[in-house]
């Protein structure tokens, strides 16, 4: 059976698997829920996901949803498969660190950002200035640690890429077309890296995906 995503290529949860797939080159079906029109919210959804949010993923008779856990999943189960998203041994402990900065330092100061930056003038709602002030300041202090890992190690979990880069991606390629993007410009290691990570192909397929829409 092919696995099936559940989602909308607008949620960043959602390009977080669809870029792991991609990574692995493997088939999957992906099933566009309309948000809009509350779709998340209805019963056949929440069979998926019971708390009503996207993705959500089936592989057989598995079902999962929280996208980082599908990512795992994907990673570890097809390790044979296409790019290593992960590493063996005392290794994986450090790119085990850095997927957990990603998602308790970065993304909560980059949603928040993406919310004012990008979604509320999509939504015809006013930009908090504030709001965004106090998180670039956030997000630069996190940059200054990741400026000093990268001057240590190629990429954040260690010399290759693995799912500690990946979860960055659906962010940082909303982020990229906001003004906060000269926060990521004044710190060489970071810039180089977000280059590295923004150039792979499966990136690419996703966008073109969320293109279509």
């Amino acid at each position: 059976m092919v696995m099936k995503v559940h989602g909308s290529v607008l949620s960043t949860a959602a390009m977080r698997v669809l870029i792991a797939l991609n990574e692995k080159g493997l088939e999957f079906e992906f099933v566009p829920v309309d948000m809009r029109a509350g779709e998340h919210k209805k019963e056949h959804f929440l069979a998926l996901n019971p708390f009503g949010q996207v993705p959500a993923f089936e592989d057989g008779d598995l079902k999962l949803f929280e996208s980082r856990a599908i990512t795992q999943y994907i990673a570890h189960v097809y390790e044979d498969k296409g790019t290593p998203l992960v590493c063996e041994g005392k290794p994986m402990a450090t790119v085990v660190v850095w997927m957990e900065v990603e998602a308790h330092q970065f993304d909560p100061v980059g949603s928040k950002l993406q919310w004012e930056l990008l979604l509320k003038p999509m939504f015809g709602m006013a930009t908090d200035a504030a709001v965004v002030e106090e998180n670039e300041a956030k997000l630069a202090k996190v940059l200054d640690i990741y400026e000093a890992r990268l001057s240590q190690s190629k990429y954040l979990g260690c010399d290759c890429f693995t799912l500690a880069d990946l979860h960055h991606l659906p962010i940082l390629t909303n982020l990229m077309g906001t003004h906060v993007k000269k926060l990521f410009d004044a710190r060489p290691k970071v810039s180089a890296w977000v280059a590295d990570i923004m150039a792979r192909p499966a990136l690419a397929k996703v966008l073109a995906m969320r293109n279509q829409q």
